[in-house]
């Protein structure tokens, strides 16, 4: 597991390629919570798709809640496995509307960090992933997501073990990571995963971690 240094030099060195992007609300917290379960297991053309073709059928979310399960998962259809999205999503959107009485996620602002997370988690469908991409992209709140392309780039980096599973990475790296970095380092790391460090045939000859990457000097490519 890398040093904090280390961690640090990380840092710098895809801030100096990718540049260093300042926080912005993305979505509006409720829109965020939706989309981000449609992007469970698809990519992010598909996502938006399923979620434009949400948001144009519907005006509201009690037009959602209300409306039978197999019409929204025909509406999602683009996202794929729409069959389970579409009642979780209707789950989700029950639960909102329970605890404040409107549709909306606003009253996870106020509460402690934990409680908020524990709340998210708390609602069907919704992993540590989501959980914090709603905190971090909705509320600016520290919490630091780890999708498949951040998985993937500290697993191979070494900063979490090849054994860490993307469910644990997220208390790892939240502890490894300081909190004013995260927005930041999160999307960087999805930058060069995207770019460079991909699944399949990743580019290390013209990676700027090359030298202090394990599965690069695993590989011998700078020999």
């Amino acid at each position: 597991m890398r040093r904090m240094s280390e961690l640090q030099m990380i840092y710098e060195i895809l801030v100096a390629d990718y540049g260093e992007p300042q926080w912005r609300v993305h979505l509006e917290p409720l829109d965020e919570l939706i989309s981000t379960i449609l992007s469970q297991n698809t990519n992010d053309v598909n996502r938006d798709r399923a979620f434009a073709r949400l948001k144009d059928r519907y005006n509201n979310w009690e037009l959602v809640v209300n409306a039978p399960t197999e019409e929204v998962a025909e509406t999602i259809r683009p996202a794929g496995l729409a069959n389970r999205k579409a009642p979780r999503i209707k789950n989700a959107l029950e639960a909102v509307k329970r605890e404040c009485g409107d549709y909306s996620l606003e009253f996870l602002r106020e509460m402690e960090l934990g409680e908020a997370r524990s709340w998210l988690l708390s609602l069907p469908g919704v992993g540590p992933k989501t959980a914090a991409i709603v905190l971090l992209f909705g509320f600016g709140r520290p919490a630091f997501p780890v999708d498949t392309h951040v998985h993937r780039v500290t697993r191979r980096l070494g900063v979490i073990s090849e054994n860490t599973n993307a469910e644990r990475a997220h208390q790892v790296l939240e502890k490894l990571i300081p909190p004013e970095q995260y927005y930041v380092f999160h999307l960087n790391l999805i930058s060069h995963g995207r770019a460079v460090c991909r699944a399949r045939n990743p580019q290390c000859v013209r990676c700027s971690l090359a030298t202090i990457c394990k599965y690069n000097l695993a590989l011998g490519t700078l020999d």
